[in-house]
């Protein structure tokens, strides 16, 4: 028998190390940009037949990995559609990584035809669009956003930059965020000289990217990979300005790179309505002016490193202090089911000084190929001192009902901290992974007013009412919600997601209403209008789902049960506890199909729960306007939201023309909407407190029938005889919104037309010019008073134009034009806004330069806006910064560090 053993023991050995199972991981870059490469095919050939022994897909980052292989010679192929395969030979002894692979563009062969030297606008990879910095020509000093602006499908809607529609919420640089969620700060902070390509696309939540399981949370992401001769240098800008009236701006902004460990220090100050930091001497960074005249002082800092091989770290700080006067008026006609129309005009000044500390943190470990570490802190802290005053008065076609006239001086205060941690594991078997998390939040909300009002009620009687008030809000909430989720792959293209997650959100606000004497000295306590509530929100979910991909489908069904629990309960002035529970079926389905590496359709559908607000469950009266009462309504349930969308993009690299089609809707029941309440006789609502007649009281309720459904198209092409780009966009928005007046249901029709063309120059670095009309016509219906029906049409163009000129002279145009009609009188205003700017260049390679620029040339600016609710229609107006002259001087940071010549640094310029 012993010797039976030692003759078969060698097999045995030899049958081990056949079976052990080692994986294989490496990452792919286009090697015309190193910048990763995803949705690329990633095949293992054995030697020396090319028989298949597996097959993967690379990831958004580049990175793929193909698991259990045993040991052996083999051959590592990858491939993707017009570009050439690239073969690299494998030697499997153990855990394998390759390192990274490169792909390099096809080559055609073209019968004698000169080819002239432009470069390609973009490309499409899958869901992600990448755009060609050097496609696009913008002065030698120009900012990021100037360059990005330019870009098919990219533009500022409301001060918000917007891609295909959607409002940007990140910026990475080169793949690590940057400034957090502050684009403005990000891109004011990057000169376009240094960028090489950008990126935009659809990112994915952590949970998300951890599973591979797309849970709907999707932030509109840019990504800007810089030039790698820029990675490591000292550059930035700096500039300073001084005008008439004491107008003043100082502000500067540093960016220390070296490779992988990155420092960017901004700052600036000035009273010239600037909130973020750009050197051009003639922008405002707005097309909307921002309202009242604002004093800001402001510092951010943003750092990125790797730590070793297994750490990163990206941290980001700011800190604004900022002080604004305002005044400013409204116009609002109600909507009530009579006849009897009623309106309500208010003037208000108001000063305010607002210090903020926003940080956040993204931390990763790595602790080796299978196991990963994610934390991302944040905190913020902010306190606001406020004095205002308002006059506000009631008409109804029968003559005027009351009118108010109210100051307040505040001190407000909030903190918040949030926290996300996350640990995920693969295991030996590809697709099989692990993923548990933690997402804790503490808040805080201390409110500290004092108010005097005088009120005077012109029927049944005329009456007089002073109130000298102060008000103590605190408010502070906890909430945390854990999760654990397990995939498994199901066959060779399948995949199933088990997840359970559990949270509960704990609020506490207490509301203390006091009267004083005029000296602001306490009296006694307003039971009335004093409240001490509590609210808690447990939630469980269970959740199962299947996903299927090939090279060209991608399908993912999931279905969530949700068990939640509302509990209120009140202390004081009179204790009651009210208790609900909701049981509720979330479907989602997600599919995406790639007609060509340059087409694809995306389709989503969900189902979403929202619970209300501490504030709109909170029953306790707020008479900060005497006139239009407040209140919360602790027996509101959740809502219920269906959510679909349907995108198509397009791109063709041949002609460099690219489309982009979405059409969404949402559909809610139990939403939450306004019951308003306009008195038509006296009604006592607690002891002491009435509601005159013509005043009102708002609260909230659930209310079913609410829709929308929204479209939007993009359409971009090159314009060859005038070197420029020429873009296209539209779409229609309608939506259903029910709200009530007076115990009557008001349904609101609105529709919305809008359409607008962009011409962009791409002539050279010396002429500049970006030209843009936007126009919305917009029609509104109301159920209850169709008297109101209305239809309103606004307009913007804008033109923004640099040249340089003879011996380095400089001339910069930026004119905005709105149009308005519909309006109420004294709304209906259209304004030509001119800034204008002569300059001098001096200094090598043109780094500094001396203007002289005027804001607001014709002395027109202002700020009118249309709001509507299912309750009324309003047109407001605000004061805004007008006319000044300022003398400036900015000064180009460049320096660049072994590695990255002189020569090269010209050849930037030159």
């Amino acid at each position: 028998m012993k010797y039976l053993f030692y003759a078969v023991l060698p097999f045995l050995c030899i049958q081990s190390v056949r079976g052990q199972q080692y994986h294989i991981q490496g990452r792919v870059y286009a090697a015309s940009d190193s910048i990763p490469f995803p949705n690329v095919t990633v095949s293992l050939l054995a030697k020396p037949d090319s028989s298949p022994v597996g097959e993967t897909i690379s990831h958004s980052d580049g990175t793929f990995e193909l698991k259990d292989i045993h040991a052996g010679d083999y051959l590592l192929r990858i491939q993707y559609l017009g570009y050439e395969n690239t073969d690299q030979p494998v030697k499997v002894t153990g855990n394998t990584d390759v390192g990274s692979l490169y792909l390099h563009e096809g080559a055609r062969l073209l019968d004698e035809i000169t080819i002239l030297g432009r470069p390609p606008v973009g490309k499409q990879r899958g869901d992600t669009i990448q755009f060609n910095a050097a496609a696009f020509q913008t002065m030698k000093d120009a900012t990021a956003q100037s360059l990005i602006e330019k870009m098919p499908g990219m533009g500022s809607e409301d001060g918000s930059l917007q891609a295909q529609g959607e409002n940007v919420t990140q910026i990475l640089v080169d793949g690590k965020p940057f400034f957090g969620t502050d684009v403005k700060a990000a891109l004011q902070n990057l000169p376009a000289e240094i960028i090489q390509s950008i990126e935009v696309y659809d990112k994915l939540s952590d949970k998300a990217e951890l599973s591979g399981f797309d849970d709907g949370e999707r932030q509109k992401t840019i990504n800007i990979v810089t030039k790698p001769n820029s990675r490591r240098g000292l550059f930035g800008k700096s500039s300073a300005g001084y005008g008439n009236d004491n107008r003043y701006l100082a502000g500067a902004s540093v960016n220390a790179f070296n490779e992988h460990q990155r420092l960017t220090i901004t700052g600036l100050t000035n009273n010239i309505n600037a909130v973020d930091y750009s050197a051009d001497p003639n922008s405002q960074g707005e097309v909307r002016p921002q309202n009242g005249i604002i004093n800001t002082n402001r510092i951010g800092l943003n750092y990125t490193d790797t730590w070793g091989e297994k750490m990163e770290i990206n941290a980001s700080y700011l800190f604004n202090h900022r002080k604004n006067v305002g005044e400013a008026s409204l116009f609002r006609e109600y909507v009530l089911p009579d006849d009897d129309g009623q309106y309500y005009t208010e003037s208000s000044t108001n000063s305010r000084r607002n210090m903020d500390h926003r940080f956040n943190m993204r931390f990763e470990y790595q602790i080796d190929s299978n196991n990963l570490i994610l934390f991302r802190p944040d905190f913020s802290a902010e306190s606001d001192k406020e004095n205002s005053f308002f006059s506000g008065n009631t008409v109804a076609d029968s003559g005027p009902m009351n009118q108010t006239q109210n100051s307040r001086q505040a001190d407000n205060s909030d903190i918040d901290f949030n926290s996300r941690l996350y640990y995920s594991r693969r295991f030996a078997k590809q697709g099989r992974s692990l993923r548990l998390g933690l997402v804790t939040g503490n808040h805080r909300n201390d409110d500290d007013a004092y108010r005097q009002a005088e009120n005077l009620f012109f029927d049944p009687a005329e009456r007089t009412e002073t109130i000298n008030q102060q008000l103590v809000r605190m408010r502070k909430g906890f909430d945390w919600e854990a999760s654990a989720a397990y995939t498994e792959p199901v066959g060779k293209r399948g995949m199933v997601e088990l997840e359970y997650e559990v949270g509960n959100q704990n609020n506490d606000s207490d509301q203390l209403t006091y009267d004083t004497d005029e000296m602001g000295t306490r009296l006694r306590l307003d039971t009335a209008l004093s409240n001490t509530f509590n609210s808690q929100y447990l939630r469980q979910e269970a959740e199962i789902g299947y996903q299927y991909k090939t090279e060209k489908l991608r399908a993912q069904v999931e279905a969530e049960f949700q068990l939640s629990r509302l509990a209120n309960d009140q202390e004081f002035p009179a204790a009651f506890a009210l208790q609900r529970t909701f049981r509720s079926i979330l479907p989602s389905v997600r599919l995406g199909y790639k007609f060509t590496d340059s087409k694809n359709l995306d389709f989503d559908y969900d189902a979403r729960t929202n619970a209300p607000g501490i504030g709109d469950l909170q029953a306790v009266i707020d008479n900060s306007n005497p006139l239009h009462l407040r209140t919360g309504n602790p027996d509101l349930d959740q809502s219920y939201s269906n959510r679909f969308s349907l995108r198509y993009r397009s791109y063709n690299p041949e002609t460099e023309r690219s489309f982009f089609a979405m059409v969404r809707s949402s559909v809610t029941s139990n939403r939450v909407v306004t019951h308003t309440t306009i008195a038509e006789e006296p009604i006592e609502l607690a002891e002491g407190i009435v509601l005159e007649r013509g005043s009102q009281l708002t609260r909230p309720v659930n209310l079913n029938g609410y829709w929308d459904l929204s479209s939007f198209f993009h359409y971009g092409l090159p314009v060859h005889f005038l070197p420029s780009n020429f873009n296209l966009h539209g779409g229609i928005r309608y939506s259903h919104s029910p709200g009530m007046i007076n115990n009557q249901v008001n349904a609101v029709n609105t529709t919305r037309y809008s359409g607008g063309i962009s011409l962009s120059s791409n002539i050279s670095d010396r002429i500049d010019f970006n030209i843009w009309t936007r126009s919305a016509y917009n029609t509104v219906e109301n159920s209850l008073r169709p008297t109101l029906n209305n239809n309103f049409f606004n307009q913007t163009t804008h033109i923004n134009y640099n040249w340089i000129l003879w011996q380095d002279l400089v001339y910069r145009l930026d004119l905005n034009h709105q149009f308005n009609t519909g309006l109420s009188e004294g709304y209906d205003n259209s304004i030509l806004l001119v800034n204008m700017a002569i300059g001098k260049k001096f200094l090598r390679n043109e780094r500094a330069e001396v203007s002289l620029n005027v804001y607001d040339l014709f002395g027109q600016n202002n700020n009118i806006r249309r709001d509507i609710t299912e309750t009324y229609i309003q047109d407001s107006q605000s004061n805004v910064l007008q006319r000044y002259f300022m003398l400036s001087l900015t000064y180009n940071i460049r320096y660049f560090a072994r590695g990255t010549t002189q020569e090269d640094y010209e050849k930037m310029y030159n």
